[in-house]
């Protein structure tokens, strides 16, 4: 698969937001404060639906278990987000990674930026997009699978480096038995998913957003839908912040204890020719407390070419495919250069005009 590095143009050098907020946290910068507009029409756009968001249970999917099968397929079509329960991954691993990224961000910047993101790449620690407005946080962003990709001199120090790769191997395995419950459901083999991947890569961005004392000014994360398969987030069971855009309005999802968040991506959009689409979400930020958040993508290998399947393109009212042919790292790279809000980049590079 060679580097992803060429798939990213370079990205100038942007201020640590926590530095910020730890030298002055009165100060906003005019570069990371939203459109008038957008504040504005925030009050009549927020729900509190957050108890309708989905919950699946991981154990009996894994199982087969029919009754379950259907309800991933409903939330995948109605919601596109789930929370997942009974995944599995022991309590010591998540609070083993939570303690050891809460004592790496504690960390100087100088320490931090001895794995900072080179320019022209978006692993390590730093900011990957550069926006109109810029996001109220700093990342650490890796690609943990597969192991010839990782750059280790961007992973950061022991006991972290560890406490990653234990999760990574869980999050692979639980990737994977979603990959199978998703073929099933779009009505083909199980492992069709995964050979269609032809190389499942497993990024991950460990995310710090600091408080800000204008939260409603500001956003964490800009919307925008996932530009892989799949994604699963473990977020703070205290500091809620994801929000996701469910007819029209921005859902907040409550965290539930001990469970995942599980989002469609632009490629099983793709895949199912619309029926599962991917999902606008945003991160708030709030005037007290930060918060970490640890999200993990599945995506193809760069070379495979993505399109409608046949069997989804037949569910489809017409029986024609809503989407043309794309090669996932042409895809990466035109989405890239377009300025990442909304989902734009599904509409103008795949989606077939009417």
């Amino acid at each position: 698969m060679g580097s992803n590095s060429a798939l990213y143009d370079p990205c100038p050098p942007l201020p640590n937001v926590q530095e910020m907020v730890r030298s002055d946290p009165f100060q906003v910068p005019e570069r990371y404060i939203r459109d008038e507009k957008d504040i504005a029409n925030d009050a009549g756009l927020c729900s509190q639906l957050s108890s309708e968001v989905p919950i699946i249970d991981f154990s009996l999917l894994s199982n087969g278990n029919k009754e379950e099968l259907h309800k991933l397929d409903q939330a995948c079509e109605e919601w596109g987000f789930f929370q997942m329960v009974n995944h599995g991954v022991a309590t010591e691993i998540t609070k083993g990674l939570k303690d050891s990224a809460l004592k790496f961000f504690e960390l100087p910047l100088e320490e931090k930026n001895q794995i900072a993101m080179p320019p022209n790449d978006i692993q390590g620690y730093g900011h990957s997009h550069v926006d109109q407005v810029l996001d109220w946080s700093d990342k650490l962003v890796l690609v943990v699978y597969p192991q010839q990709h990782r750059k280790l001199d961007v992973w950061p120090p022991s006991p972290f480096k560890e406490a990653i790769e234990t999760y990574s191997s869980e999050l692979g395995r639980i990737g994977e038995e979603l990959l199978r419950s998703v073929s099933l459901i779009m009505g083909m083999e199980k492992d069709a998913l995964l050979l269609l991947h032809q190389e499942l890569v497993q990024p991950m961005s460990v995310a710090y957003y600091p408080p800000c004392f204008m939260p409603d000014k500001v956003m964490g994360l800009s919307p925008h839908s996932d530009k892989g398969t799949l994604g699963v987030l473990m977020q703070e069971e205290d500091v809620p912040g994801l929000q996701i855009k469910h007819k029209e309005k921005w859902v907040p999802i409550k965290p539930l204890p001990n469970a995942f968040v599980v989002n469609v991506g632009d490629i099983i959009e793709i895949w199912s020719n619309g029926k599962y689409k991917s999902i606008e979400h945003r991160v708030v930020t709030n005037k007290s407390k930060a918060r970490i958040s640890y999200s993990t993508f599945y995506i193809p290998h760069r070379n495979v070419d993505i399109e409608p399947l046949d069997q989804m393109v037949l569910e489809t009212p017409g029986s024609l495919p809503l989407y043309k042919k794309v090669t996932y790292g042409d895809y990466l790279k035109q989405t890239q250069k377009m300025k990442k809000e909304g989902k734009a980049h599904v509409t103008e590079v795949a989606k077939i005009a009417n």
